[in-house]
C-alpha cells in the first residue's frame, strides 16, 4: 500500500527510448466531444510537454469516465480499460489529441517538486486515465500498469522535454484527489517504465541511407531544399 501523494519520479537524461508504440483507437464518437472540452495549446506543443499526469477514474468501466467529458466536467488524452471490458488487454482508448490542452488537473494545483512549482499544470502535461474504482477490492490489473507504463514509455520517446511522472494526488492532495489510489503499484510501475523495451526498427528503416552514408557525387537536383 503506497502513499498517492508521494507518487512521482523524474527521468533521467540517458536511457530515453528510441521507438515505441501504442495500440491505441478512438474512443467511439469522442471526435465529436472532445473539440468543446479541450483547447489549443498556445506554445511548441512538442519541446513545452514537461509531465505526464496518472490518474484513476474511481469508477467500473470506460464509459462512465468517458461521460465526464460528454458532460463538459473534464477531459483527458488517454484512457486504459479495465479488467471487466472487452477492450482490456487489446488497446488504450485515445481521448483528446496530444496537441491539445486537456482539462485533467485544476489549475490551482501545483507542487514544488514538479515544474518548479508551476501551475496550470494543463499546459504542459499530459493524462492518463486508468479505470479503476480506487477501492480495496478492485486491484489494478498487470496488463493496465504494463500498458500505462508503456504509454509514459511512448511519450518519453516523443517528448524531448519530457521529465516527470507524477500522480494526480500529489499535485492536488485530498481531500481534493486522491488518484490512482493506494493499490497503484508505483514502484513496479516506474521500474517498467524506466526500463521497458523499445520497439524493433523495421527492415524498411533500416535499409534507408542517412545523408551521412549518401554515395558522393549523387545529384541533389529536384530535392527539397528551405
Amino acid at each position: 500500500m503506497g502513499d498517492p501523494t508521494k507518487y512521482q519520479f523524474d527521468l533521467p537524461a540517458a536511457g530515453r527510448p528510441e521507438n515505441v508504440t501504442i495500440p491505441e483507437f478512438w474512443y467511439p464518437g469522442i471526435k465529436e466531444v472532445y473539440p468543446h472540452i479541450t483547447r489549443s495549446r498556445n506554445w511548441d506543443p512538442i519541446t513545452n510537454m514537461k509531465a505526464v499526469v496518472i490518474h484513476a477514474t474511481e469508477g467500473s468501466d470506460s464509459a462512465g469516465a468517458v461521460s465526464v467529458m460528454v458532460e463538459g466536467k473534464a477531459s483527458f488524452h488517454w484512457l486504459v480499460p479495465d479488467e471487466n471490458e472487452p477492450e482490456h488487454g487489446q488497446l488504450v482508448w485515445a481521448c483528446s489529441p496530444e496537441s491539445r490542452l486537456a482539462f485533467h488537473v485544476r489549475d490551482i494545483a501545483r507542487h514544488p517538486d514538479v515544474n518548479g512549482g508551476a501551475n496550470n499544470v494543463n499546459r504542459w502535461s499530459l493524462g492518463i486515465e486508468i479505470v479503476n474504482a480506487q477501492t480495496p477490492t478492485d486491484a489494478f490489473s498487470d496488463w493496465q500498469v504494463e500498458i500505462t507504463a508503456r504509454i509514459v514509455r511512448y511519450c518519453w520517446a516523443k517528448y524531448p522535454n519530457l521529465k516527470h511522472i507524477v500522480s494526480h494526488a500529489k499535485l492536488d492532495p485530498p481531500p481534493h484527489r486522491s488518484d490512482p489510489g493506494k493499490q497503484f503499484p508505483w514502484e513496479h510501475f516506474k521500474e517498467l517504465v524506466l526500463n521497458g523495451t523499445d520497439d524493433g526498427v523495421p527492415d524498411v528503416v533500416r535499409k534507408r541511407h542517412s545523408v551521412k552514408s549518401m554515395p558522393k557525387g549523387i545529384s541533389t537536383k529536384g530535392a527539397c531544399t528551405p
